[in-house]
């Protein structure tokens, strides 16, 4: 049975997208069936094959079984806030169920590591009483931590870390996300989050101005992962 987690982050911006990509990309070079799935994307761009997002197909792109853009984004909104806010203003409902639903169909298919990528942080908003954290509840997966290192990232990771094991999931690992060139006290800042969270960090990625799955995706330690319960 293969290995599936949820990818969350202490922001939007800090790098979830790029985070799943390697990670995908790792596993898909070693020749690893792969999944990504982004339930709902806010932000999408009418193409000749209908709303497309920009890290939904970063997704596709890296993912080594055949899977329909459908599969992998089944709830494209177009404008790029909050989702609960655009599903609103589309005239949509969002709910934890529906999407475990959509997740599940992919789930069921034969793959070594699926990853299903969240939006913002964990505690966005699904609709006035659900949040992201209620679909990961119902999908019970464990969940990876991708942290923005700039200014304030303890606070929101160790918060965000709490929240998660609150809600009765396991925090699988983390990733260290240098996400603008130059941060005061890195390494401080560094360290201070491994000692502080208590699961594996799997990676420490460095500034990229251009960033890219297959650059990110030799910072990351795949076995280590890997070797986690799931």
């Amino acid at each position: 049975m293969g290995k599936k987690y949820f990818v969350t982050g202490t922001n939007t911006g800090v790098g979830k997208t790029l985070v799943t990509s390697a990670l995908l990309c790792a596993a898909s070079q070693r020749g690893l069936r792969t999944i990504g799935l982004k339930p709902v994307a806010a932000g999408c761009e009418m193409t000749n094959d209908g709303l497309r997002n920009e890290d939904a197909l970063a997704l596709l792109s890296q993912a080594s079984l055949p899977l329909s853009y459908e599969q992998v984004n089944p709830v494209a909104l177009v404008h790029a806030i909050a989702p609960h806010i655009a599903a609103e203003q589309e005239g949509r409902r969002l709910s934890a169920d529906r999407l475990a639903g959509f997740c599940r169909g992919s789930m069921m298919l034969p793959s070594d590591l699926l990853l299903v990528e969240g939006a913002g942080g964990w505690r966005v908003p699904l609709n006035e009483r659900e949040t992201f954290a209620d679909l990961v509840k119902i999908l019970q997966l464990p969940v990876i931590l991708v942290v923005g290192m700039e200014l304030g990232c303890i606070n929101h990771a160790l918060l965000t870390a709490e929240a998660i094991r609150r809600d009765g999931l396991t925090l699988a690992g983390w990733v260290a996300n240098r996400v603008t060139p130059e941060m005061s006290c890195y390494q401080e800042n560094l360290h201070s989050l491994q000692q502080r969270l208590c699961c594996p960090m799997i990676g420490e990625l460095p500034y990229l101005a251009e960033p890219n799955a297959e650059q990110a995706a030799v910072c990351l330690d795949l076995d280590r992962l890997l070797a986690t319960d799931n």
